[in-house]
């Protein structure tokens, strides 16, 4: 194949992918086609590639295209590698500084929540956790909060590819209860964690946003009770966010 037919089988199939990751909801081939002013056969041929390399995912009852599990898998090495730069430390620490409690950067990676960055607090009394560590997603507020902003039928179909478990008597596992969490997480802007992983720790997270208005990661916060209640979480939302657009920056600048 010539190189300039191999390039430009390549731009279509980036256009295309970069069109389905610039939607927040799953989108039809017509509008692909409309938006990219490619022919209908064309994209339909290349989001067949696509969907075989696992980079978009289809849902068959609507027809429709969301990002894949290796294209958010290829985005958590990408933002795992921008986060070891020394500034988004320093915010973190400034942060920790500030509301005397440990916190964290992290992202999803399928139904784990996994920690890009993390920095302790000074207090005897905490829960050690390093960084890489994964835990379940929809037990932490850093994670709830990363699958409400997903596209709703990629969120979906990942909770319906895996019995959830409960870590705790307060842990969301139906279908039914983590979708009205997620329609309250987008409400608010964050996400809690009510003693939802383990008895007697709270928590609370944000997003950091690309200049898209797309959700990439989460800044969060935890800690245990009665030193942080539910109130103090949500008291320290504003801070939480100012980091957040800080990292973005750092990230995006």
């Amino acid at each position: 194949m010539p190189s300039d037919v191999r390039s430009s089988a390549l731009e279509k199939a980036l256009s295309v992918l970069e069109a389905v990751s610039d939607q927040t909801q799953a989108v039809g081939l017509p509008d692909l086609a409309v938006r990219l002013r490619l022919p209908r056969q064309t994209v339909h041929r290349v989001l067949g590639q696509l969907e075989k390399l696992k980079l978009v995912i289809r849902d068959r009852s609507r027809e429709r295209y969301s990002v894949g599990p290796r294209l958010s898998r290829l985005a958590f090495v990408t933002l795992r590698s921008l986060n070891q730069s020394a500034p988004v430390r320093l915010i973190l620490q400034d942060l920790v500084d500030d509301i005397g409690e440990t916190c964290n950067v992290g992202v999803l990676d399928d139904l784990d929540y996994v920690f890009l960055q993390l920095m302790e607090c000074r207090w005897p009394l905490r829960l050690h956790q390093e960084v890489g560590t994964r835990i379940a997603a929809h037990t932490v507020s850093g994670g709830k909060l990363l699958l409400a902003y997903l596209d709703p039928v990629l969120s979906r179909n990942l909770i319906k590819a895996r019995k959830l478990k409960a870590a705790t008597s307060r842990t969301l596992t139906s279908l039914a209860d983590l979708e009205a969490e997620f329609a309250r997480v987008r409400a608010a802007g964050y996400a809690l964690n009510n003693q939802e992983r383990i008895d007697g720790i709270v928590g609370v997270a944000v997003p950091v946003f690309d200049p898209d208005g797309n959700v990439l990661a989460s800044v969060g916060m935890h800690g245990p009770l009665p030193r942080v209640t539910m109130k103090t979480c949500e008291r320290h939302v504003p801070r939480l966010q100012q980091a957040a657009a800080r990292i973005a920056r750092v990230w995006f600048a």
